[in-house]
């Protein structure tokens, strides 16, 4: 998928929502981007273009994992607090099954890289504009 841009939060969503179209269960998508670069709106568009009701998705700072039901299981984790063996604690081999997305953002912290992820860069250019960069893992997705 080519770069794309976008101008509000709205248009955030719906790029995630594209790119979940192409998702298959097992799929592991890694988020980078700063604090308030639209993360969280992606994953929103995400996990609704899966059945997931678009306003129980948050961030799950605090909670580190939310697990988000819908025709596909979406888990939410953010590693914005974490590091190190916190990280390897966390056990997020185990939250990938046949039944579920597992989408991480913050993913820069990880220690070490996860094995056919997509990674999603969100760019925060200013105002509300969004350049959005999807790459990898051509193998663990349908034709998207």
């Amino acid at each position: 998928m080519p770069k794309r841009r976008t101008i509000s939060e709205f248009e955030t969503e719906q790029v995630g929502a594209h790119f979940a179209e192409g998702l298959i269960p097992g799929a592991i998508v890694l988020l980078y981007g700063e604090l308030g670069s639209g993360k969280t709106a992606f994953v929103r568009g995400l996990a609704g273009a899966l059945g997931v009701k678009p306003s129980d998705v948050s961030s799950p700072t605090f909670t580190l994992i939310q697990e988000y039901r819908g025709r596909v299981t979406v888990n939410h984790v953010d590693l914005y607090r974490l590091s190190g063996a916190e990280i390897d604690d966390l056990g997020l081999e185990e939250l990938t099954t046949d039944n579920s997305i597992v989408v991480i953002e913050w993913a820069d912290r990880l220690v070490r890289p996860l094995r056919g992820a997509h990674e999603v860069r969100i760019i925060d250019q200013g105002a509300d504009l969004r350049d959005i960069l999807i790459e990898g893992a051509k193998e663990a997705t349908r034709d998207c």
